[in-house]
């Protein structure tokens, strides 16, 4: 049953219907699936129809990409099931119409079917011959839907993966995920606290240091020289502080959108940053968020790393989702597995995208984010 069409009469008539024109169509193609698999020209062709005709007229069945071995496997089996179809439809119609002329023949006792004495129809032998009829109506009836259910399962069997086997891999694929998310979240921890110790300490440190030597101090010169000394690293711990701030989570994103936080990003870089967002509108907070760090620690990369003159973002919105591009002209030999970019990619993979990395010596790099649109 479709995904959220409730089962009532309805529901159950118009979907038999379905899989009657869906059997009736694969009858029609029994003999082309035999030549194509016999021959084995055509075969994928042919099997990319038959796929479309399940989906048509039932639910999809869960197919790996296509090959031509197993294309022409799939068809040299899938004519027999075409065949059944035929057979059953056949029976079905045949019960069909000998009912209908007994009905009729019984109603205007005409000379349609069974007689008694050379004109009358034996209407006892009629019901005699109803409950059977009657059940050889049902079977053919149940028939068709369970023609219907074998061609998918046929074709799932043959050509991809059941829905066990899926949903198998999703919940291992999410298992994994969410390990790797957390492993991501340990590491940025680490990084922050690295900062934390390594900058914005030391920075405090020293400026203890400074006022402490201030307070000690006599001679009104060289108190001033201090003092300035003094501002100079506290200034300098707000602004790494404010760097771990931003790090942690970019306030002007939920202050003012993707597209301030991009430009200002782009404006604090030490490279020349180009941004093409082509975006038709808001993705949500979270895919904000993931397009926001792969941008960032991309951009952070090649300015510490790679040299570039310019580093180009670009930003599409397809039927498929969002494909995030950061491009730099720099010296390349960009390490996917590195403690950043490797982040970046469980971050990705967190929200069911993908993540790519070209980093050849010499340049250029190219990080690429696929996200799905939520």
């Amino acid at each position: 049953m479709h995904q959220g069409e409730q089962l009532t009469a309805g529901s159950v008539v118009r979907r038999w219907f379905r899989a009657f024109y869906g059997v009736l169509a694969g009858t029609v193609s029994v003999l082309p699936d035999l030549a194509a698999a016999v021959l084995g020209v055509g075969v994928v062709k042919m099997t990319e129809l038959e796929l479309l005709r399940i989906a048509r007229y039932g639910d999809a069945a869960h197919a790996d990409p296509l090959t031509p071995r197993r294309c022409q496997r799939y068809l040299g089996v899938r004519w027999l099931v075409g065949a059944l179809g035929f057979g059953v439809i056949f029976m079905l119609l045949l019960y069909l119409v000998t009912a209908l002329s007994m009905l009729t023949a019984w109603l205007f006792d005409g000379h349609w079917g069974l007689v008694r004495d050379g004109d009358r129809v034996d209407a006892e032998l009629i019901a005699v011959a109803t409950l059977p009829g009657t059940l050889l109506i049902f079977v053919s009836l149940a028939g068709v839907t369970g023609v219907a259910a074998l061609d998918r399962w046929l074709a799932t069997t043959m050509l991809g993966r059941s829905h066990q086997t899926l949903l198998r891999q999703r919940v291992e694929e999410l298992t994994s995920t969410r390990a790797g998310v957390i492993e991501a979240i340990d590491d940025e921890r680490r990084r922050i606290e690295r900062d934390l110790h390594d900058g914005v300490q030391q920075r405090l440190v020293a400026l203890g240091m400074l006022i402490g030597r201030a307070r000690r101090m006599r001679g009104e010169e060289q108190l001033q020289e201090l003092l300035r000394q003094a501002h100079d690293t506290a200034a300098e711990a707000i602004d790494e502080l404010r760097e771990v701030a931003t790090r942690v989570y970019p306030a002007v994103l939920d202050d003012s959108g993707l597209d301030t936080a991009l430009e200002v990003l782009a404006e604090r870089s030490s490279v020349r940053v180009e941004i093409g967002n082509g975006l038709t509108g808001p993705p949500g907070t979270a895919l904000e968020t993931v397009i926001y760090f792969v941008v960032s620690e991309a951009v952070n990369n090649a300015a510490k790393h790679a040299g570039p003159s310019v580093v180009e973002v670009s930003l599409r919105q397809g039927p498929d989702g969002i494909t995030v591009t950061v491009r730099d002209d720099g010296i390349g030999g960009a390490d996917p597995g590195g403690t950043g970019l490797s982040g970046l990619a469980r971050r990705v993979k967190a929200v069911d995208g993908t993540f790519e990395v070209s980093s050849p010596p010499g340049g250029p790099t190219t990080v690429c984010a696929r996200l799905p649109c939520g």
